[in-house]
């Protein structure tokens, strides 16, 4: 039988392994966060190029001084209404490791909030929800400024079909 303060150590280990900076940002009135080392730049939204035969989440290309960045709008991504862009919806440019491939990719975000510390004990395990949800892109839900704020593993957002798919787009 495995000895509870093992686990409890384990656990403790892995939340502060996630503990750092983190971006956060606004989607449909909750707020996210991602790794500050994923983000590249964070840029006002920009004429996106849409690509026939993707799908609707992914809203198309931009060109990104010279280079040609596939735009995902993570609203749809996570089965979220749409909503109309406004003048604090912007693009974050994240890069994420795609099967040891490093990907530069645009997401589509309500708006931008701000850089958090986020120590490991502020950070709990995803909740499981009873069912067979995908929840394997959510590194845990940390508790800051009075509130959940959800962290993404944002390379996993993403299925590698879908970052495929996504890429393509954008040759």
């Amino acid at each position: 039988m495995t000895d509870p303060t093992t686990i409890m150590d384990q656990a403790v280990k892995v939340m502060h392994e996630k503990e750092g900076k983190y971006l956060t940002f606004s989607l449909a009135g909750e707020e996210y966060g991602i790794g500050i080392l994923k983000v590249k730049e964070i840029i006002g939204m920009l004429p996106i190029t849409v690509v026939p035969q993707t799908p609707p989440y992914i809203k198309g290309v931009i060109n990104l001084r010279g280079k040609v960045i596939p735009v995902i709008d993570l609203r749809l991504k996570f089965a979220m209404p749409s909503a109309d862009y406004t003048e604090r919806t912007c693009i974050i440019v994240v890069e994420i490791n795609a099967a040891g491939r490093m990907i530069m990719m645009g997401i589509v975000v309500d708006s931008v909030s701000e850089v958090l510390n986020i120590k490991g004990a502020d950070i709990e395990e995803t909740p499981s929800f009873g069912t067979k949800l995908n929840t394997e892109y959510i590194l845990g839900m940390a508790k800051a400024a009075g509130g959940i704020k959800i962290l993404l593993d944002i390379d996993r957002v993403l299925s590698i079909e879908e970052l495929q798919a996504a890429q393509s787009a954008a040759e």
